[in-house]
């Protein structure tokens, strides 16, 4: 276990190793991290033999896509931190890094605006009918008539699946468009005046438009299959920002082209890319954009300055901003 405020001493360079990630540049994170020198290792690894052929003696680990397993991180003869770029962490097994004293830590405060903006992005383009209405004109359909029915925002009610900090960001953009909102969360126990907490059966019956703001866990995963598709109003939409496995991809074709409900915007897919044959890809009452919520130039400096910050932090022997699994630092 980890001592607070213990100095990281080593007899050898520290190394730090990019296990894997789409991004063009790692100048970001070679700045933040010149600091301590550390020989930076930058590869591309897709399987556990890769990860573990890279990075069995680093130090620190920033991590994107790559498996980072239990048997990964048995290989880990020094790591001190693994940190994802970004906010989930379903690729990381944290008990395991958790069992050999391995901080996990993530960037749960970035791309809220970019996220939530994506999401009412989707919201409104599901309520507004504005993908289909494009693509009937292209093929040489000019007749408002096949968006009918269309509704008006105010009065129609926004449920939010999760309400940390994007769902609230989502929450608060929603209010100008006069949205009813409501929300589960099991973990808040309230929200605030423009925020109705209900139950899950609640959320299912009464929302317009479901929105997906939870991290994928255990608990999580198919939160939305064919029992809760056919709860929903058959007029409504689900949108999914969040992760892909929260919902049950079968049984949401089914949903879409029995009837159950209107219609869906996913930014996130079980598999990414999905297959081509993926029958969701055939469906005009689906909007699929490429996992791209969380990008803005912005943000897109901003996590990978704070995904290094939080190596940089332990490796200097303090503790990241965001830990996901505090208990693995001994308080004194």
């Amino acid at each position: 276990m980890i001592e607070r405020g213990e100095v990281f001493m080593t007899g050898h360079k520290v190394k730090v190793v990019v296990t894997g990630c789409n991004y063009p540049s790692l100048d970001v994170e070679r700045k933040v991290l010149e600091e301590i020198d550390p020989e930076f290792v930058e590869a591309h690894c897709v399987t556990e033999e890769e990860v573990i052929a890279t990075a069995k003696d680093a130090d620190g680990i920033l991590n994107q896509y790559a498996p980072i397993t239990g048997r990964v991180i048995e290989s880990l003869k020094r790591c001190r931190v693994i940190t994802s770029y970004g906010v989930g962490v379903d690729n990381i097994d944290v008990e395991a890094a958790t069992e050999h004293g391995i901080i996990v830590a993530n960037v749960p405060d970035y791309c809220v605006d970019e996220v939530s903006t994506h999401a009412m992005a989707l919201i409104l383009a599901c309520l507004r009918k504005v993908p289909y209405l494009s693509t009937t004109v292209k093929r040489g359909k000019w007749d408002f008539m096949v968006g009918k029915p269309l509704f008006r925002s105010q009065g129609r009610v926004l449920g939010l699946f999760g309400l940390g900090r994007i769902g609230r960001a989502v929450a608060g953009k929603a209010t100008g468009f006069n949205f009813r909102i409501i929300a589960y969360d099991p973990y808040i126990s309230e929200a605030n005046e423009k925020v109705e907490l209900v139950s899950f059966s609640e959320l299912l019956s009464n929302s317009d438009f479901i929105c997906i703001h939870a991290p994928l866990t255990e608990e999580t995963k198919h939160s939305f299959g064919k029992e809760e598709f056919k709860a929903m109003k058959k007029n409504a939409y689900l949108i999914n920002t969040a992760r892909g496995a929260i919902v049950d991809e079968l049984a949401l074709y089914r949903a879409l082209k029995e009837g159950w409900i209107a219609g869906a915007a996913l930014d996130v897919m079980e598999k990414e890319p999905p297959d081509s044959k993926n029958p969701l890809l055939r469906l005009d009452n689906v909007i699929i954009t490429p996992h791209i919520s969380y990008y803005s130039e912005e943000s897109y400096v901003e996590l990978k300055a704070k995904a290094a910050q939080a190596v940089l932090d332990v490796l200097k022997g303090g503790l990241p901003k965001a830990t996901v699994n505090p208990q693995v630092v001994k308080r004194k």
